[in-house]
């Protein structure tokens, strides 16, 4: 049986992209690959909806949470972080690696950030060069209000790193319109791609920074300075300092056509129909959300264990019994909350009835009365507003 994936990321791709990854392999210069290389910057400029800078480079999303921490800032440098959960935690390790003081300003775990907090420890960190936010905290499935911490930002004359790793592609995130100076995203979530590329934008007032930034000690595949140099010196026929993993490319610019083809609106309206279907039906089945629908994220969903069994009952059966991967939680919610994401596949009718239908059928095992098709709520009502 195939696996069906409902984690948070790497999403289950469609076959069309896969086919175009298994392309014969390109070279990774030279004037076809020029062709490719460009329309996809241009596709992604569309997603990111940017004209600043952009560059793509093979690994994982905290590569360029490295590459932007290492770039714009130099060691001893003060950086706030907004810390809501795992993935802010883990922000704070990156940039304390590249030898900077993090300074956290936080929110409990299922709330988001607050703009006024944010303004309050930019008052008490008058050296701060930077401040860093994740958009989607993916630990607890939380948005934070990023339009919002960038404006109070740019208030005290900083420039923003956003981790968009888990939002871009998916909400409404418009790096130029909301003065975002770097934004940081991958190809295996919201543009449902395999892993193994990400992407990271500049603004100006970003390579401000960087151009003023003589420090020596971060290195040279993840610094700015040297993608930039590249991409101006050899741009007419090697725009990377590195080999690319070309056959990624062509995966990504196959999805990147099927999405603006269709709309990013459209493509966001998805995630949001498939997280309100799940949500509807996961209540109506006798679960919690963590998270307010307020600041809930349309691009995956946490809900609380229940006391009759443990979430890894849950996620075993699915798993065991029907090929469904589902997320547990992670950090200090391991064992508390479970994640469903709504990326690829998964934001599909027949497949979110599947895992509905099979969450009924777990819980019915364990003794619950719950009436069949009862967890389908949420995809009935949407057919009928239709």
């Amino acid at each position: 049986m195939r696996p069906k994936l409902f984690i948070p990321g790497p999403c289950e791709v469609d076959e069309d992209v896969l086919a175009a990854m298994a392309q014969p392999t390109l070279k990774h210069y030279g004037p076809e690959w020029l062709k490719v290389h460009h329309e996809v910057l241009g596709l992604l400029k569309r997603v990111f909806q940017t004209e600043n800078d952009l560059f793509m480079l093979p690994g994982a999303g905290s590569a360029a949470l490295d590459m932007a921490f290492g770039s714009l800032l130099a060691t001893g440098d003060t950086v706030i972080i907004g810390n809501n959960g795992f993935f802010g935690n883990r922000m704070g390790r990156i940039a304390s690696a590249c030898g900077l003081r993090s300074v956290f300003f936080i929110a409990p775990q299922g709330q988001p950030l607050n703009p006024d907090d944010l303004r309050q420890t930019l008052a008490q960190e008058p050296e701060a060069r930077a401040v860093a936010i994740v958009h989607h905290e993916t630990s607890t499935a939380v948005l934070n209000p990023l339009q919002e911490l960038a404006q109070v930002t740019h208030e005290a004359g900083l420039p923003i790193i956003v981790d968009g790793i888990a939002s871009l592609g998916g909400v409404n995130l418009p790096v130029d319109e909301w003065n975002i100076d770097v934004c940081v995203t991958v190809a295996n979530k919201c543009l449902e791609c395999p892993p193994g590329l990400t992407f990271i934008s500049a603004s100006p007032k970003a390579w401000e920074w960087v151009d003023r930034n003589k420090s020596q000690t971060h290195g040279w595949y993840l610094n700015l300075k040297t993608w930039r140099k590249y991409a101006a010196d050899w741009g007419d026929w090697h725009p990377t300092p590195v080999t690319m993993p070309t056959n990624n490319v062509l995966a990504l610019r196959a999805s990147l056509r099927r999405i603006l083809d269709g709309g990013l609106e459209t493509h966001f309206a998805r995630y949001r129909q498939a997280a309100q279907a799940v949500r509807r039906g996961l209540a109506a089945a006798g679960f919690e959300m963590l998270v307010a629908e307020t600041c809930a994220s349309p691009i995956a969903t946490a809900v609380k264990a229940r006391p009759e069994f443990k979430v890894s009952e849950l996620i075993e059966y699915l798993a065991q019994a029907h090929s469904i991967y589902i997320s547990g939680g992670i950090g200090p919610l391991r064992g508390k909350i479970f994640r469903v994401g709504h990326m690829g596949k998964a934001a599909t009718p027949p497949y979110l009835m599947e895992f509905l239908f099979a969450v009924e059928t777990f819980l019915r095992k364990k003794g619950f009365k719950v009436p069949v098709g009862v967890s389908l709520v949420g995809l009935t009502e949407e057919r009928k507003s239709k």
